[in-house]
């Protein structure tokens, strides 16, 4: 799968985006290294600690259906405007907990995707999470 795709595949999941306290909406497009992907979304909660960001549903559904070898992530956000127009704007760089959580499953070249389909760059877990905790660190 490209990018590209990849990153068609986040922008449609940053529709579904339950965002109804910053109207902020983020997909995820997770590509495992068989090929499959798992799509998240933010969904946000009046108590905003509650809130699950959409790399981490992307995770948990992999996981969940028994995956543990990924490949990359493309990332999408924006106002939800600008999602439902299908014109996301610049990078969606994940939060650092987001971060953190990746580097549980994903080794430091793991690819993380951001932009749009139409303008990207691409990234390395281990540049975006330098000196991440790991087991390795226990």
């Amino acid at each position: 799968m490209t990018e590209t795709e990849l990153l068609d595949r986040a922008l449609d999941a940053a529709r579904r985006a339950y965002s109804p306290y910053s109207h902020f909406c983020v997909g995820a497009a997770l590509l495992t290294r068989g090929g499959a992907v798992y799509i998240g979304c933010n969904i946000e909660n009046a108590s905003y600690p509650a809130t699950i960001c959409a790399e981490r549903v992307a995770f948990s559904a992999a996981v969940a259906a028994g995956e543990r070898d990924f490949d990359a992530i493309a990332i999408v956000g924006g106002r939800e405007d600008i999602i439902a127009a299908g014109e996301p704007l610049g990078e969606c760089p994940p939060c650092g907990i987001c971060r953190q959580f990746m580097a549980e499953f994903c080794r430091p070249d793991f690819r993380v995707i951001l932009g749009s389909p139409k303008k990207f760059s691409t990234y390395t877990l281990g540049e975006l999470l330098p000196q991440s905790f790991s087991a390795e660190s226990m």
